[in-house]
């Protein structure tokens, strides 16, 4: 069985709910509770309270980013997005259900992380609909390690 292949291109965390996203090198993924660091492993996220079963990562294409840049004709960053982790060369929507490799640590996607009207107040850009189905994934973490950039992010071909 072959594999998928891609790259991380960006690591980002923020310490509060509406904090800045803040890129780092690496970051550690603590299996069950999410990035070190990060304000959803302390806690302290927006949607902490609901109990995250559903993700305790997130992720987005870079080149979602860029086609929302390329359309919108504004500059989009990717901590603009607010996920944090950005990779290269990786179907994300095709993850949902499914474990892969992210650096060191194993996710499982969850489900997308379709962009809401909270992204749009905390980054002050109108991201929402422009990323509607390439918004990202919302993933478990379920065996920690260090995720850094430039790191490869692989997961296992679906069965013909």
């Amino acid at each position: 069985m072959t594999a998928v292949h891609g790259r991380v291109a960006g690591v980002f965390v923020a310490s509060a709910a509406t904090a800045p996203m803040e890129p780092v090198e690496a970051a550690t993924a603590v299996a069950g509770v999410g990035l070190d660091g990060d304000r959803y492993a302390a806690g302290e996220g927006t949607w902490s309270e609901d109990g995250r079963l559903w993700g305790q990562v997130t992720l987005i294409e870079a080149e979602a980013v860029e086609a929302v840049a390329r359309e919108t004709g504004s500059h989009v960053d990717p901590s603009d997005t607010r996920r944090n982790v950005v990779t290269t060369g990786v179907p994300l929507n095709h993850l949902v259900d499914r474990e892969f490799r992210v650096g060191e640590a194993t996710l499982r996607g969850v489900r997308l992380c379709e962009p809401c009207t909270h992204l749009e107040r905390v980054s002050g850009k109108p991201l929402r609909k422009p990323l509607v189905h390439r918004g990202g994934l919302n993933a478990l973490i379920v065996d920690g390690g260090t995720i850094r950039v430039g790191d490869a992010v692989t997961a296992p071909e679906e069965d013909p």
